[in-house]
């Protein structure tokens, strides 16, 4: 028995079991220390098989060999390519490209693997390589016939991977017009997460034939095209001012770089524009194109623009070649916003208003001015300033008074451009308030909304009373 124990044989056998157990305890999150073992390990099984004069790179008929020097010699080998292994995980790296870092590994990994896989079948069992090779160069022609779609997929991921036109979080556009984030990678397929929140599995063939653009690079903010037709009722500069004044006024495109206006031809029918503009990202393309498109609607009918008919139209009416509309009153301000939306017409006609002019850049109130009571803005766009910070933009239709935030920091109102505004009568919007319950709470929360407070709900926030003397403070009354 003790002969037995002291077989170098044995010995190495023993060595490779216990490295493989100190292997498993010592878990995947100490890589360092799995390599230190298995190079110790794998250097005393060396050791013990040099000393010996045991040969792993020596073949032997298997017939002359027991089961324990097999053993022993596989062990080594596994240790050998392990320990390879591990040297590759830890010291391969590619700075800055984590992807690039593990193709490698995985292709120098699946190499070890075939290497030691080839050397044990060859000096271990003593089966002759080249005869293997020749008949697996046969089988590898039948199976890449078979699996050649499948080949083509993962060496174009591989061909994808180390050339990165995009990356885990990007959004890109297909030639197809397929567009979406990039979630998973894989060797044979890239997912992407639709706007419509579908994952769309592409094989990578198809991404590496196909044209893609990848809009989140430089940076994720995006360039918008809007074009419209407006009656040739003015001129084409005073068109383009009123685009300009309409998307100064919106709160979800970018105004750094500064939107812009191109106007793309005239004719006897239409002015034909074309707006420029950036949104955030992606997401807010949607957002931005029914803001501008309400912004624009709203300054034209402020302005006395009308839009034309589409080139597509065949019939030619009256209506079309109209003079332009008069300028909008407050009452027809007031019909289209929602917060007046349950007023009597009879109601509408008691309010009484006056108009106000501001230069760009101006207060609204002027600081000499005593507070109005309620302002709609008709025309030009007005920001809404708090602690310093722009809070929103207030474009043509806005509803806004001078009131404060829930924590007493003032709001401060700036005219962006050239604005005409309306200030209504105090004691008429006293006398709806109090008999319009439904009014009271939308007006609040409209005026808390631009003041930024978060505490804005359906019911009154602080109370009934507390309520009515907050909006009742705001008219000054």
């Amino acid at each position: 028995m003790f002969d037995l124990f002291v077989s170098p044989l044995v010995q190495v056998i023993a060595l490779g079991v216990t490295s493989i157990v100190i292997w498993h305890l010592q878990g995947r999150g100490r890589p360092n220390g799995r390599l230190v073992v298995q190079i110790a390990f794998f250097l005393s099984m060396t050791a013990i098989m040099v000393g010996t004069g045991i040969s792993p790179f020596k073949s032997q008929p298997i017939q002359e060999v027991g089961g324990t020097l097999i053993a022993a010699k596989v062990l080594w080998w596994v240790h050998l390519a392990w320990s390879t292994i591990g040297f590759i995980r830890i010291y391969i790296v590619l700075d800055g490209r984590p992807l690039e870092a593990r193709l490698l590994q995985d292709l120098f990994v699946a190499v070890v693997y075939l290497g030691v896989t080839l050397s044990i079948l060859s000096f271990v069992f003593g089966i002759a390589i080249g005869t293997l090779v020749a008949t697996s160069g046969v089988i590898a022609i039948i199976l890449g016939l078979a699996l050649q779609s499948t080949l083509n997929d993962v060496f174009s991921g591989v061909a994808l991977t180390l050339g990165r036109p995009y990356g885990i979080g990007d959004w890109i556009i297909l030639a197809d017009g397929v567009e979406g984030r990039v979630v998973e990678n894989t060797w044979r397929s890239t997912h992407v997460l639709t706007p419509a929140n579908n994952i769309v599995v592409l094989p990578n063939s198809v991404l590496a034939k196909v044209g893609l653009t990848n809009i989140t690079r430089p940076d994720e903010t995006h360039l918008q095209l809007l074009t419209l037709r407006v009656r040739p009722t003015h001129p084409p500069s005073f068109v383009a001012e009123v685009m300009r004044r309409a998307m100064i006024g919106a709160n979800h495109i970018l105004h750094e770089p500064a939107p812009g206006v191109a106007l793309k031809g005239v004719d006897a029918m239409a002015i034909d524009v074309e707006l420029h503009y950036r949104v955030r990202h992606p997401a807010d393309r949607t957002p931005a194109q029914n803001e501008l498109i309400d912004l624009i609607y709203r300054q034209c009918t402020a302005m006395g623009l009308a839009l034309a008919l589409p080139t597509t139209a065949t019939v030619l009416t009256e209506s079309a070649v109209a003079k332009p509309a008069s300028a909008e009153t407050v009452k027809d301000l007031l019909q289209t916003s929602p917060i007046f939306a349950d007023l009597k017409p009879e109601e509408l006609e008691k309010l009484e208003a006056r108009t106000r002019r501001y230069r760009c850049g101006d207060l609204v109130p002027g600081p000499a001015e005593n507070s109005p009571s309620l302002m709609i803005v008709r025309t030009g766009v007005v920001a809404a300033f708090r602690r310093g910070a722009e809070v929103t933009r207030l474009a043509s239709g806005a509803i806004f008074g001078q009131t404060d935030a829930t924590d007493g920091e003032p709001i401060r109102f700036e005219a962006l451009t050239e604005v005409e505004a309306y200030e209504i009568d105090g004691l008429v919007m006293k006398s709806l308030l109090r008999d319009c319950p439904t009014l009271q709470r939308d007006l609040f929360r409209q005026l808390a909304g631009i003041a930024g407070d978060a505490r804005v709900g359906d019911g009154p926030v602080e109370g009934k009373h507390a309520f009515l003397r907050k909006v009742h403070g705001f008219l000054g009354r």
